[in-house]
């Protein structure tokens, strides 16, 4: 193993807009409004029994994004493939751009990007999206650069190359995995992709001076790709929607480890100015804290063992598949509310009737033993905490009860 990898690592939110924003900003949705993609009121009316928070589309220009901060300091800053926070990443601090929304079908060219350049007839947008990358490297080799290169698959609709769906359909699932070849092949194009870039850094002697994140923005989702043990997927606030993969490369700095350590994508913009030795020149609020002590392979404080980590999503995400999503009810993804983890306790406070869930993710990954009447001490505790964090960081909770609401 040549990279840290984080076994305890989350998104900053379950699903891809608010999660990305978390990660550029630094901040908690309530700082930057942004929640989800499109409208907070997603489901039936009849089935959301209280309005949720509006949501923003755009990350505020107030907002000092990591490249901003980057860029202040000397670096090409540059995204190739999905923005998702809004009409333009120039004015967020990036300096070269090749990234936009598709529909959900243009993995294939034409891709139908505004700010991405066309492919010939067939070409796939994630080999497209690597070399896009890869030329970079080899443009701004002699200089310091940022690449963000958030990649649009995997996602629906799933398609992959012929060739590559057919190899995987020949290929027998194995305990529910692989029954989709398009999933799969989608997951080789990534590989392969990333594989493209890492040869690029290398062929130009830039291994030992660039360091290379890799994680996700969100589980995937669930009825095409179990999460088990973990419970649900993408837009679930259970371990299923938010655990992601998260492994640090930097060849000659950083040694191979695993670390048990929780760590969010909240913790990614300091973490990162700290390893790259940058001092802001702008006074930064950031709301995450810096984990590359433990990165460097240094014992992690028990401070960074036992704090809180939060999720607040004051908003309703509709339910993709019923009960093949694993959530609390067949209508929702997620209902308004706010979780935390803090040591092996997982907590989810819901708004609408103030139900809570107190989960031992030590005995109990899969959160499917709730202990918060049997653990009543306990569960007061760490809702206490919960909700001084809530006023400490003015988190909005929804309370005007709707109208068109019918119990079910």
């Amino acid at each position: 193993m040549q990279s840290a990898v984080f076994t305890n690592a989350y998104a900053g939110a379950a699903n891809c807009a608010p999660s990305r924003a978390v990660l550029m900003s630094g901040q908690h949705p309530m700082s930057h409004g942004i929640y989800t993609v499109g409208t907070s009121a997603r489901g039936k009316s009849e089935d959301r029994a209280i309005i949720p928070v509006e949501n923003k589309l755009v990350l505020p220009d107030s907002t000092i994004t990591f490249a901003e901060t980057l860029k202040s300091s000397g670096y090409k800053t540059s995204i190739f493939g999905k923005w998702h926070l809004g009409e333009n990443p120039a004015t967020q601090g990036f300096d070269e751009v090749k990234a936009g929304t598709p529909g959900r079908k243009n993995h294939f060219a034409p891709f139908n990007l505004k700010r991405f350049p066309e492919g010939e007839e067939g070409e796939y947008l994630t080999d497209r999206i690597g070399k896009e990358a890869s030329d970079f490297i080899r443009r701004e080799k002699d200089n310091p650069f940022f690449l963000y290169l958030p990649f649009f698959s995997i996602h629906t609709k799933l398609l992959g190359k012929p060739e590559t769906v057919s190899k995987y359909k020949a290929i027998d699932p194995i305990d529910g995995q692989g029954s989709n070849a398009d999933y799969a092949a989608m997951v080789e194009h990534v590989d392969d992709a990333v594989g493209q870039v890492l040869a690029a850094l290398s062929e130009n002697g830039l291994m030992e001076n660039t360091m290379v994140v890799f994680t996700s923005d969100n589980g995937g989702i669930a009825y095409l790709s179990r999460q088990w043990p973990l419970r649900a997927g993408k837009g679930s606030y259970y371990e299923g929607g938010i655990r992601v993969p998260m492994l640090f490369y930097w060849k000659g700095k950083i040694s191979g480890l695993k670390s048990d350590v929780p760590i969010s994508f909240i913790d990614l913009y300091p973490t990162l100015l700290e390893l790259m030795k940058i001092t802001p020149q702008e006074k930064l609020a950031l709301q995450g804290s810096s984990l590359a002590n433990v990165i460097l392979g240094e014992k992690p404080k028990m401070s960074q063992i036992d704090r809180a980590l939060y999720w607040h999503f004051p908003i309703y995400l509709e339910a993709y598949n019923g009960v093949g999503d694993d959530s609390r009810d067949i209508f929702f993804r997620t209902r308004p509310g706010t979780v935390m983890r803090k040591g092996k306790w997982k907590m989810h406070e819901y708004f609408e009737h103030g139900e809570i869930e107190l989960f031992d993710l030590s005995q109990d990954p899969g959160e499917r033993i709730n202990l918060a009447t049997v653990l009543p001490e306990k569960t007061r505790e760490l809702n206490e905490e919960m909700i001084r964090w809530r006023k400490e960081n003015g988190a909005p909770v929804p309370t005007q009860r709707n109208p068109d609401y019918k119990a079910k």
